[in-house]
């Protein structure tokens, strides 16, 4: 127990830098009030990775003074492009017009897209898994043509890299099935014995151990993919809201920037299209992870049916305010899930 214990600790002092650096600003305006754009209702992100491409967008930054022009293109679709470009003199100074405002012209340059260096260093989240990530997306959006199919195709790709360690969950309740009938035994064995006495108690939770252990059985790796979601989650969060390339995307008639609520609340019903997936594949997905994982023990199943329905409720509420290109990312990864585990347990079941 003591190993686990540092172990836990250890992770903990690992993930803590990571979670505290490099996070998204919230563009504000001199009243310091969060911008918002007007067609998506969502919040304007301050430290964003690349151009925006829609002009009232760019009007939005540019107004809150937030230099958009220094920024790299999400993704060159040419060599060249064409920019306003500042009037500078002989001293580098900028040429100013009749009413004192910087002048500018028009010039064809060499497009300067959005890579993982962009930027330089801005924390180990980040530039660890933030920008590596975007670029990722930016990359298969621009292949499929539609980053909200970038996003699609990179979550599978990313369930696909850590498909080992799923793996191990989904066969938990293949293990659980076989180890069954011992556990009814011991659930017999202890049936009418005094629960309250800390002794018998601690003799049958010997004996469970030893059921799990003759099995390779976790009881508690059914929560496995749930952990390993999470910083996943943020990372595509702290992509999508940096990058507006993606945020100012559509894909099947749902706005990528604009959250499920907002889009409902504008007269687009698909928004609850979406919620209503996301709902449905998480409790699907976490049902086949949990089932059977507590078969002969009736307090564990009760706990589990409690956890699950818990996690569904609260992804259900958080759905409708997180982008419909974050609740897309999340039915993929659920619908990978439940395709996993169907595939283990037809090999598991031979």
């Amino acid at each position: 127990m003591k190993k686990i214990t540092k172990s836990k600790k250890v992770i903990l002092l690992l993930l803590i830098p990571l979670l505290l650096t490099g996070c998204t600003k919230v563009l504000k305006d001199k009243n310091n009030k969060a911008v918002v754009n007007e067609v998506t209702g969502q919040n304007l992100t301050e430290n964003i990775l690349c151009k925006p491409t829609d002009s009232k967008t760019i009007e939005l930054y540019k107004k809150n003074n937030i230099d958009v022009d220094s920024l790299p293109y999400c993704v060159c679709k040419s060599d060249k492009v064409k920019e306003k470009v500042l009037v500078t003199d002989e001293k580098g100074e900028a040429v100013l017009d009749e009413n004192g405002e910087k002048t500018y012209e028009e010039k064809e340059v060499k497009c300067k897209s959005f890579n993982v260096g962009t930027g330089g260093y801005e924390g180990l989240w980040t530039t660890i898994f933030v920008k590596p990530l975007a670029f990722v997306i930016l990359f298969f959006g621009n292949l499929t043509t539609n980053y909200g199919l970038g996003l699609i195709v990179t979550s599978i790709l990313i369930r696909l890299v850590l498909y080992p360690i799923t793996r191990k969950t989904a066969m938990q309740s293949e293990y659980m099935k076989k180890a069954q009938p011992e556990m009814a035994k011991i659930e017999k064995k202890y049936a009418n014995k005094d629960q309250n006495d800390q002794t018998v108690m601690m003799q049958k939770s010997q004996e469970m151990l030893m059921v799990y252990k003759k099995y390779n059985i976790n009881p508690i790796s059914g929560c496995l993919l749930s952990f390993i979601q999470l910083p996943l989650l943020i990372a595509f969060l702290e992509a999508i809201n940096r990058v507006p390339a993606i945020f100012e995307e559509k894909f099947l008639s749902l706005h990528l920037g604009t959250t499920p609520s907002i889009g409902i609340g504008n007269g687009n019903y698909w928004y609850l299209v979406l919620a209503v997936l996301v709902a449905a594949t998480t409790y699907f997905s976490f049902r086949f992870t949990m089932k059977d994982q507590a078969a002969g023990n009736d307090d564990m199943a009760k706990q589990q049916k409690m956890m699950m329905n818990m996690f569904t409720i609260m992804i259900i509420v958080m759905s409708f305010f997180m982008t419909s290109a974050l609740n897309i990312y999340w039915i993929a990864t659920n619908l990978f899930t439940i395709l996993q585990n169907i595939i283990v347990k037809r090999r598991l079941g031979k």
